[in-house]
Parts: C-alpha cells; structure tokens; sequence
C-alpha cells in the first residue's frame, strides 16, 4: 500500500510511514523510498551547508573589493549565510568539518561569481581563499581592502 502511495501522494506517504514507524509496523514500511529520503535529508543538509558558504565567501569578496558599494544587504546576507552554517552545523554535529573540507571548491565557484557579478577582472580576486574557516565562520569578521 504505502509503495504506490509514495507516487502518488507524497504528504500522505509521510504520515502513513509516520504512523507505521511509531506503531512498530515496520513489515507494512516502504523501505526502499523510505531509505532514499533518509539518504537526501543527509545530502540536503551538506548541499545547504555548502550554498551558504558560497554566498558568504561571495559577499566578502565583494565587501573586500569593492568598498565603496558595500551594503547593508551585503551584511545582512553575510550574517543569514553565516547563521545557516551554523544553525545546520548545530544539528547535525558530525557535519562540522565539512565547511573546511569543501572551502576550496566553494571558494572557487565565489570567486568566479564575485568576477561576474562585480565585472571586476577574475584575476583581481587571489587564487586561493583569502579569508580562513576561523574568520569565515566569526559572527562579526568583515575583511578591509
């Protein structure tokens, strides 16, 4: 029953393994989809982890270059980016690591951003991160120029 609910009606699938789950009638489980949504909650949190820090990185790089158009949208989405990490980090604890294990392939998708949206030439943005996890992750870190 519960396998072609899945198909069908995405909300009541839920409940109804809700339901089956909390009344130990685990022989009645769709398993199969069941393991498939266990296995993308866990992406969807490393996915969110890893689109804020492209976003926090993005907004430092334009703070740090360009000065003189820096925002207080610039600074509110610095913050929002920086309390998703953390707020995620914060619930799932063994994901800790993850924002120092892909700060290189983050850096590179903001840097590449940063070019596009400032129309600033790519090679005025270093190679490598200017910034560390640690001051990434500081609540009130804003780079200087």
């Amino acid at each position: 029953m519960a396998l072609d609910l899945y198909d069908r009606d995405y909300y009541q699938w839920l409940d109804v393994t809700a339901t089956l789950l909390s009344e130990g009638r685990l022989n009645e489980l769709d398993v199969p989809n069941l393991l498939d949504e266990l296995e993308a909650m866990g992406k969807s949190q490393k996915r969110a982890i890893e689109s804020y820090l492209k976003v926090l990185l993005l907004h430092l790089l334009k703070w740090k270059y360009q000065p003189d158009l820096r925002s207080g949208s610039w600074r509110s989405s610095i913050r929002n980016s920086r309390l998703g990490i953390s707020d995620r980090i914060e619930e799932s604890p063994s994901l800790r690591e993850l924002p120092g294990l892909i700060l290189e392939k983050c850096y590179r998708v903001a840097r590449s951003n940063a070019a596009d949206e400032t129309g600033l030439d790519r090679s005025v943005f270093p190679d490598v991160c200017p910034f560390t996890l640690a001051e990434l992750l500081q609540e009130d870190f804003l780079p200087e120029n």
